[in-house]
C-alpha cells in the first residue's frame, strides 16, 4: 500500500563508520527521515563473541525502533552484519539492511584478479566473509586483512585527531600483492569507517589501487525495498535535519559537531 510521507530509516553502527554511508543514502533518498545510532558505548565490537553481540544489537536497537516508529534498519557495520542479521531479521518486522563484504562486485573490477579485503579482525574471520568469497570470487585471489586499529584511528581523524601516516601505512600493507608480474588492482573496503581514511589511504598507498566503497550499494538496497514497500524514493527534496544519538553519554568536541553540521545530524539527548 502506498505511503504519502516518506520513510524514516534507522541507520546504526558501532561509532561513527555510518557517516561513509550516510552521504550516499541522503543521495539515493533524499526525503528520508533519518535517525542516527552509534552504538559507542560498546565499541569496538570485534572483540564480542557471536552470541553476545547479537543480543546487544537485538537490545541496543529495540527502544529507538518501538519509540521512534521506523520503516527500515541499516546496519551500517561489517562486523555487526556478518554476524548478527538473521537474530536482527527475526527480532524486527521490519526490512533490516545489513552491510558486507564487497566481493562479486570487486571481482568484476579487478583486472588483475588480485583483490584484498580490508575488514576488521572479527569481519575477515567469519564464515560469512569467506562463504561469499567462496560463490562470488570469481576464481581471483582474495587476500584478507584484518586491522585492529583502524576504526578507532578513522574515529581519531572525525574529531580532529590527525592520524600518523605511518600507522596507516603499517595497517593498509598487508592489501599490496605482488605476484607473477601482477599487483593487487582492488581493494575492499570492508569496515564502514575505512572510508573516511580513504583519501588518506590514496596518498600514501604504494600504488594505485580502486578503493571499493559498498556504500553506494547499500544506499540503492535500501532505496529499492522501500520503494516496493509503497514509499516515495527519489521523488522529494531533502528533508529535515537527521538526528543523531550516542548510547555512552559522552561529549563530543567541537570538530565532531562541525562533522555532524556538514552531515546534516543533530545531536539529541543520548541513549543510555
Amino acid at each position: 500500500m502506498p505511503h504519502r510521507r516518506p520513510p524514516h530509516i534507522l541507520l546504526f553502527d558501532s561509532g561513527l563508520g555510518g557517516l561513509s554511508v550516510l552521504s550516499a543514502l541522503r543521495n539515493a533518498i533524499p526525503e528520508a527521515q533519518i535517525t542516527y545510532l552509534a552504538d559507542d558505548a560498546r565499541f569496538p565490537y570485534g572483540a564480542m563473541q557471536d552470541e553476545e553481540l547479537a543480543l546487544r544489537l537485538c537490545d541496543v536497537l529495540a527502544a529507538p525502533i518501538a519509540e521512534r516508529g521506523v520503516d527500515a534498519i541499516l546496519i551500517a557495520c561489517n562486523t555487526a552484519s556478518t554476524t548478527a542479521l538473521p537474530a536482527l531479521r527475526e527480532a524486527f518486522a521490519l526490512p533490516v539492511i545489513g552491510t558486507v563484504p564487497a566481493i562479486k562486485p570487486a571481482a568484476m573490477l579487478s583486472e588483475n584478479g588480485l583483490v584484498s579485503v580490508l575488514g576488521t579482525s572479527a569481519t575477515v574471520r567469519r564464515d560469512y566473509t569467506h562463504t561469499l568469497i567462496a560463490e562470488y570470487g570469481e576464481g581471483c585471489r582474495y587476500t584478507l586483512v584484518g586491522s585492529s586499529r583502524l576504526a578507532a584511528l578513522a574515529e581519531a581523524e572525525m574529531r580532529g585527531e590527525r592520524a600518523p601516516d605511518d600507522a596507516l601505512r603499517s595497517e593498509i600493507a598487508p592489501c599490496f600483492i605482488e605476484s607473477e608480474g601482477k599487483r593487487t588492482d582492488v581493494i575492499v573496503l570492508g569496515c564502514t569507517h575505512y572510508p573516511l581514511l580513504r583519501h588518506r589511504f590514496e596518498t600514501i598507498a604504494p600504488w594505485p589501487v580502486t578503493w571499493l566503497d559498498p556504500a553506494p550499494a547499500i544506499a540503492r538496497r535500501a532505496a529499492n525495498l522501500l520503494a516496493e514497500s509503497g514509499f516515495p524514493v527519489g521523488v522529494g527534496n531533502r528533508s529535515e535535519p537527521g538526528e543523531i544519538v550516542f548510547t555512552s553519554g559522552r561529549a563530543i568536541s567541537p570538530a565532531l559537531a562541525a562533522i555532524f553540521e556538514k552531515y546534516g545530524l543533530v545531536l539529541v539527548k543520548n541513549a543510555q
